[in-house]
């Protein structure tokens, strides 16, 4: 299996029915993540996540689908190939 490493941004647009759902998703997924950050965007009442994700990519996949399968969510993602660690 082919592993990444990239970055996913998730933009929540209805945050009071999606944030449960999406924490979920992102626990189940949690072997996979690196890091997180999540801002809230007031003034558009919105909210945008950003991770730090390496894993395969059957594991990216499965989160970012099941992750952009919520109503009000979208999801985007940048990967590149792991390189093999050096000795």
């Amino acid at each position: 299996m082919e592993e990444r490493i990239g970055v996913i941004g998730i933009v929540v647009e209805d945050r009071e029915n999606a944030a449960r759902k999406i924490n979920s998703i992102l626990s189940e997924h949690a072997e996979i993540i690196v890091g997180r950050m999540g801002v809230p965007y007031r003034e558009r009442n919105l909210s945008v996540i950003s991770l730090i994700i390496d894993g395969t990519t059957d594991e990216i996949g499965a989160m970012t689908g099941k992750l952009g399968g919520i109503m009000g969510v979208q999801v985007k993602s940048a990967l590149v190939k792991k390189k093999p660690a050096e000795k």
